[in-house]
């Protein structure tokens, strides 16, 4: 028996495969991270998480930046192992 699909796929399986063609939202991101919405602000005004900009008064974030981002973190951690 086959489990039903949802209407979208879990955020961290498409940040793992590969993230989705389009500019994502700070939703978005918390949910691929899963931290509190208030965290992604937070790392935005520290400037310690994926870079984002505004398209007026929406933040949005490149798919690429948060994939290069991920990159980084992951050969920090490698690093400092």
């Amino acid at each position: 028996m086959s489990r039903p699909r949802s209407a979208q796929p879990d955020p961290r399986s498409i940040l793992r495969n590969g993230l989705p063609d389009r500019y994502l939202t700070p939703d978005d991101i918390a949910e691929m991270f899963e931290v509190p919405k208030e965290t992604v602000y937070q790392w935005r005004k520290k400037r310690t998480g994926p870079p984002g900009f505004r398209i007026g008064k929406h933040l949005r974030y490149d798919p690429i930046d948060v994939r290069a981002y991920v990159a980084q973190r992951k050969s920090a951690d490698q690093a400092a192992a």
